[in-house]
């Protein structure tokens, strides 16, 4: 029996990076997290510390710090497939470039009645992401991109119920027709492998923006028997509206909210008092995608699962 070195992979996480862009007195803000991840050829480094074909991660952060001053504020997206093709360009041996970013929103602070041009705050409402590979492909580099976000807490207090459900000897839930739904949501969307060739042209800032109000839409407005029911249908939304969108991952953590038992004291607690627990809670995952979804991108390399960032 041999042992062999398996799939590998090396790079540089979580570069920081904060740009300004500079027009006279008014001035807007980059805030992104940046890491980079190289696969290829490095076996010589791993087997016998030859590291003739290293590209030193200090050279990564390098890179991203000069490609920021010169290419300027990108959307997440743009500026992923930007260093992910330059790695790729640059180092015959590398197979597989993966950009992931974080991008944190910086709201203009209000002054005396209208936005400040050089003074923010930070917007803690949720965490845009985007990655980029790019995948040598014989003489040829194909691009993938995957949009999403973290930390999108959401909550309605109406529309809303649970029942029907299986019951073991072990089942104390009881049935409810009228309960606070509340989640965070993490989103992960996968732009079709047709669209490659108009990357270069693509709207990311309204892809996105389109993106987040199709799922608050559908969170807000449908009668929801389950957040597995919710979780499809904000999928569904999402797919329907937006063409160029092969597939969608959602994680929907179930933020449960019990309502508060005060027959101690002598009251009718009419789903006015919550206690918002913490842990434990639900966890509803699920990928929604159109039947073709991975008919259309088999001819593409690598294999879907190395187009899709973990759960």
């Amino acid at each position: 029996m041999a042992i062999i070195l398996g799939e590998n992979r090396y790079g540089k996480a979580e570069i920081r990076v904060f740009r300004v862009t500079r027009s006279g007195d008014t001035h807007d803000v980059l805030d992104l997290n940046v890491t980079v991840l190289l696969s290829g050829d490095f076996s010589a480094t791993h087997l016998t510390g030859d590291n003739t074909q290293v590209l030193t991660t200090d050279a990564m952060k390098n890179t991203v710090f000069v490609f920021s001053h010169e290419y300027g504020a990108m959307e997440p997206e743009a500026f992923g497939l930007l260093l992910a093709r330059h790695f790729v360009a640059t180092q015959s041996h590398v197979l597989k470039a993966e950009v992931r970013i974080e991008k944190f929103d910086w709201d203009r602070i209000i002054s005396k009645g209208k936005p400040h041009p050089s003074a923010f705050r930070r917007n803690g409402s949720m965490t845009r992401t985007a990655t980029a590979l790019v995948c040598r492909d014989g003489a040829q580099t194909k691009d993938f991109i995957v949009c999403g976000l973290d930390d999108l807490v959401i909550l309605k207090t109406s529309k809303s119920e649970f029942g029907g459900f299986l019951r073991d000897k072990y089942t104390t839930l009881a049935q409810t027709t009228d309960r606070i739904m509340a989640t965070e949501v993490c989103a992960r969307w996968r732009i079709s492998a047709s669209e490659s060739l108009r990357f270069d042209r693509t709207d990311w800032a309204k892809n996105f923006r389109d993106t987040v109000d199709t799922m608050l839409g559908a969170f807000a407005e449908h009668h929801s028997l389950s957040l597995q029911q919710t979780l499809f249908l904000m999928g569904e939304r999402v797919l329907s509206n937006q063409p160029e969108i092969a597939a969608i991952r959602l994680s929907l953590p179930n933020k449960h909210h019990f309502a508060v038992d005060l027959s101690a004291f002598d009251r009718e607690n009419h789903n006015e008092v919550f206690i918002a627990a913490d842990r434990p809670y639900g966890l509803i995952e699920a990928v929604i995608e159109r039947d073709d979804a991975n008919t259309a991108s088999a001819s593409s390399a690598p294999t879907p699962a190395h187009t899709w960032p973990a759960w």
